[in-house]
Formats: structure tokens, C-alpha cells, sequence
């Protein structure tokens, strides 16, 4: 019975994180029949209903947030203690899981990922990539990767690379149509590509120079949420673009595209991985943490 409370409570936390039987049971190597039945099982007896389940969407009920809320320290207390005994193994096991800025992803944090995992294949890791500030405690996550701006200061972060530098850029033929921008202020009078946070704001365009900022709420018709389709827009000639350097770099070298206001782009702190500093470190995250500062 006491196992079968524990499944079950696992179950219900995993559905919980997921908003998703069947990636609740990817998480936890059993099919989506299994956790469904784990769920009614676990509401049977309780005798309430803990999620609102349509074809299309799992939502906690008022009960099912309650016993989440009452849950969730006991099961990190219980992960942190099964994690611990990882300590006494000879390799790194078990699952990693990391929330990241999709940014973030092609230069800095994907090139690690083929040499982590070839060197402990005893972890297993999963990688959602999301632009949203997400809670990665409450969602079940072990590290996110966000620039360091956006860290909560409970976090641990560790540096994935050296500062950036983001850049206006535009086509060479745009530039020519429209004209060269020599301050920020002109770019009202152009056509500019926009970007559009998860959480629904959106982006000013930020500059500096000789200590004076400047935030631009730049006019344009396209509005995307995405760095690489933000890319492509540009190079059809939509119109300028605030994009990070390294994802533009190889068409600024290739001539496809030009960068303006460079004096106005001073670099800024790049993207951290960060983790909470009061929970115990898997022996999977402390691998990997140590992996990054290694190669710092």
C-alpha cells in the first residue's frame, strides 16, 4: 500500500508539472494507461477529483493544487535523499532535465550536450526550450539557461560563454531602399522586425553609448518569437532586426546582411546555466556544472 501511495503520488506530481499524462509518463518510464490509472487510483481514494481533463488540455482542480502545494517539499526532500546515495557511485546516473532559452541552444549550450552525453551515458537528458521565465523548481526542471539578467538572485549560475553583443542588421538592399540609420531615434522612420516575449510583451530595442541608454519601441508590421525566424525575415528583405551577433555572424561574413548603429551595441553578460542553491545537486547536474566550468 505504502508503494503504491508513492507511485501514485509521483504520478499525480508529474502530471502535475506537465500539464500531460503522456509526457508525465515519458518522464517516468511508464505508458500513458499507467499513469491515467495511477491518477484514478489516487482520486478514488481521496475521494476528489484533482485535474480537469479535456481532449486538448490537464488542468488542476482547486483540491489538485492544494495537495501539490502540501506535496512538493516532501518529494524534493525525498528526490534530494535518493539523490544523494548517486554520490556513493562510481559515475554520474539518472535524469537531467534543463529548461532553456531557445537562444540560447545552437551556440552555447548544444555544442556541449554530444560531449556531455558521451562521457556519462549512465544520464539521461531532456532539453525543453522555452523563451518564457519559467519557475523551474515548480515545473520539475534541475537548471535552466536564461541570460543572466533574467536570473531569480537565489539562483547558483555559472557562466556558458563570454559576454554578446546584440546588433541591428539588415539587408544590404533594404539599407539601400531605406537608408542607413545613424541613430537610434531614425528608426521610427523605418521598417523594423519585432520580437514578441512568451510572456506577451514585447521587446524595446536597447542601446548605449558614452553612458546614455536609450529604449526604442521601434515601429514595424511583423511581430515574431523566435530568433532564427526573426533571421529569415530580415534576409527577405522585411526589414532591420535586434538579433544576438554569434546567430548573425555568418551572414554579416558572407555580406547577406549589414550591421548598423554598431557604436550604439556595447556586449552585455551572455547566458548563465542556473540552479536552485538550497537543493541537493544530483550527481547528474553536478556533473555537467562541472563540465562547464571546466571548459570556461
Amino acid at each position: 500500500m505504502v508503494t503504491d501511495n508513492l507511485t501514485h503520488l509521483a504520478a499525480f506530481a508529474a502530471v502535475a508539472r506537465h500539464r500531460s499524462f503522456r509526457r508525465a509518463g515519458a518522464e517516468l518510464a511508464l505508458s500513458t494507461s499507467a499513469v491515467s490509472y495511477a491518477i484514478r487510483a489516487l482520486e478514488e481514494r481521496l475521494g476528489v477529483g484533482l485535474f480537469h481533463r479535456t481532449t486538448r488540455s490537464v488542468a488542476l482542480t482547486e483540491a489538485g493544487q492544494r495537495l501539490l502545494e502540501r506535496l512538493q517539499p516532501a518529494l524534493h526532500q525525498v528526490h534530494d535523499a535518493l539523490e544523494e546515495m548517486n554520490h556513493f557511485r562510481a559515475a554520474p546516473a539518472g535524469l537531467l532535465r534543463v529548461n532553456a532559452t531557445r537562444a540560447a541552444v545552437p551556440t552555447q549550450l548544444g555544442p556541449r550536450l554530444a560531449r556531455f552525453l558521451h562521457a556519462h551515458p549512465d544520464v539521461r537528458l531532456e532539453l525543453a526550450q522555452d523563451d518564457g521565465l519559467v519557475d523551474i523548481v515548480a515545473r520539475g526542471f534541475d537548471a535552466g539557461v536564461r541570460l543572466h539578467e533574467f536570473v531569480p538572485e537565489d539562483m547558483v549560475a555559472v557562466p556558458l560563454g563570454p559576454s554578446l553583443r546584440g546588433l541591428i542588421v539588415a539587408t544590404p538592399a533594404y539599407l539601400a531602399a531605406r537608408g542607413v540609420p545613424q541613430h537610434p531615434q531614425e528608426l521610427v522612420a523605418h521598417e523594423c522586425v519585432r520580437f514578441r516575449f512568451a510572456s506577451g510583451h514585447l521587446y524595446k530595442w536597447q542601446f548605449e553609448r558614452d553612458g546614455k541608454a536609450l529604449d526604442i519601441d521601434v515601429p514595424g508590421r511583423l511581430t515574431l518569437d523566435e530568433q532564427s525566424t526573426i533571421l529569415q525575415a530580415v534576409l527577405d528583405d522585411l526589414g532591420l532586426a535586434y538579433v544576438l551577433e554569434d546567430a548573425a555572424r555568418p551572414h554579416l561574413d558572407s555580406g547577406r546582411l549589414q550591421a548598423v548603429l554598431e557604436d550604439w551595441s556595447p556586449p552585455f553578460a551572455g547566458f548563465v546555466l542556473y540552479y536552485p542553491r538550497q537543493r541537493q545537486m544530483s550527481s547528474a547536474l553536478r556533473a555537467f556544472v562541472d563540465m562547464l566550468r571546466d571548459s570556461a
